[in-house]
C-alpha cells in the first residue's frame, strides 16, 4: 500500500482531524513501529504500528463508517473530549456502536445539526475552507426589525482585521415573544466559511441581541423534525449527496 502521512492515517482511523494530529506529533506523542515521529514522516498502514501515547492504532480494513446526525441541544459542547466536563455531543450518541467525533463546532448556546462520523477524510472535507460548504442558521433576535438588518449584518466584513466570506441573509418573519414580553425577529443566514462565533460576533459589531441561534442545515442535509437531544443515522443517499457537494 502507497505510504500516507500520519495525519491522514489519524483522520482514516477517525482518530481526530488532521489539525489535532499535528498537534499530537508535536507533543511527542506518536510513534511508528516504537520511535517517536515527526511531522512530516509517512507510513505503510499495512506494514507499520502507528501508537498513540503507546496504545495502537488499527487502520480501518475497508470496514463500515459511521454517519450520523444529531439535534444538539443548549448546554452541550461540540467536542469529543471536554477538559472542564461538560456534557458533549459524543456523549449524547454512545449507543451508536462506533467512536465517532463531531464535524465541525457549534458553541454551547446554539442548537442544532451537528454530524458526527468516524470518517476523517469526509470530515476534513467538510470543514476545509477551501470547500466552502453551506451552513444554514435560523438566527431569532431582539426588537422588531425589517430587511435593514440584513444589510447591516452583511455589512460586517471583517473580524479580527481578517476579511469575511459573503455572507446571505433572509428575514424569516415575527417569532415568539421574550419572557419579558419583547418581540423578535428570526433571520435565516448562511455562512460558508464559519468563524468561531461568528453570527453572534457579528450580531455584536451592529449592537443586536442574539435570542437563540439554531443550525438547521449542513450542505444538503437539513434537520427537519429530528427532535432536540435525538440522533439518527445519514441514509446512503445523504452519504452520497454529502460526497457529491464537496
Amino acid at each position: 500500500m502507497e505510504k500516507i502521512r500520519i495525519q491522514k492515517y489519524f483522520t482514516d482511523a477517525g482518530v481526530c482531524s488532521r489539525r489535532a494530529a499535528e498537534k499530537l506529533i508535536a507533543e511527542g506523542r506518536v510513534s511508528v513501529n516504537g520511535a517517536v515521529c515527526s511531522l512530516g514522516d509517512k507510513v505503510d498502514p499495512e506494514i507499520d504500528e502507528v501508537a498513540l501515547d503507546g496504545r495502537v492504532i488499527p487502520y480501518p480494513s475497508g470496514a463500515a463508517r459511521t454517519y450520523i446526525m444529531l439535534n444538539k441541544p443548549l448546554g452541550v459542547v461540540t467536542t469529543a473530549n471536554d477538559e472542564k466536563r461538560r456534557a458533549d455531543v459524543t456523549s449524547l450518541v454512545r449507543g451508536c456502536g462506533a467512536r465517532v467525533y463531531p464535524v465541525g463546532r457549534l458553541d454551547m448556546y446554539s442548537e442544532g445539526l451537528v454530524l458526527l462520523t468516524d470518517d476523517g477524510e469526509l470530515a476534513n472535507a467538510l470543514t476545509h475552507p477551501s470547500h466552502g460548504t453551506a451552513k444554514v442558521y435560523r438566527l431569532s433576535v431582539k426588537g422588531d426589525r425589517g430587511d435593514e438588518f440584513c444589510a447591516a449584518f452583511c455589512g460586517v466584513s471583517e473580524l479580527d482585521g481578517r476579511p469575511l466570506a459573503p455572507v446571505e441573509c433572509v428575514r424569516v418573519g415575527a417569532g415568539e415573544r421574550t419572557k419579558d414580553d419583547r418581540p423578535t425577529t428570526v433571520y435565516e443566514i448562511t455562512l460558508r466559511e464559519g468563524r468561531n462565533r461568528q453570527i453572534r460576533r457579528m450580531c455584536a459589531a451592529i449592537g443586536v441581541k442574539v435570542v437563540r441561534l439554531e443550525r438547521i442545515a449542513v450542505g444538503p442535509l437539513a434537520l427537519g423534525d429530528l427532535a432536540r437531544g435525538k440522533w439518527r443515522r445519514l441514509t446512503p443517499d445523504e452519504i452520497a449527496a454529502l460526497r457529491e457537494s464537496i
